[in-house]
């Protein structure tokens, strides 16, 4: 059974940061694109980040230089430091994993409010 548990959301101030975390189990990680989509009510879910097998990533250009994809392959889990953060960020944010098929978390709440 596949699984990715995301953890890190919560509410945060227009300037800071949080940390997004989604562990993965069920599946080969290693050969496994990661990344984090996010989605506001009423528009479609657009692409965060992602990061490869070999570790190339890509990110939404809204989100360059301030927001960083990694991943421990040893601890199964991929993570996106976010900096800067700004109230057009606000968002639930999706992990999920892509080989031959895509797996999606549960989602997790960022907001950004002064």
């Amino acid at each position: 059974q596949v699984q990715l548990v995301e953890s890190g959301g919560g509410s945060v101030q227009p300037g800071g940061s949080l940390t997004l975390s989604c562990a993965a189990s069920g599946i080969t990680f290693n050969m496994y694109t990661m990344g984090w989509y996010r989605q506001v009510p009423g528009k479609q879910r657009e692409l965060v980040a992602s990061i490869s097998s070999v570790i190339t990533t890509n990110y939404n250009d809204s989100v360059k230089g301030r927001f960083t994809i990694s991943r421990d392959n040893d601890k199964n889990t991929v993570y996106l430091q976010m900096n800067s953060l700004k109230p057009e960020d606000t968002a639930v944010y999706y992990c999920y994993g892509r080989q031959f098929k895509t797996y999606w978390g549960q989602g997790t709440q960022v907001t950004v409010s002064s």
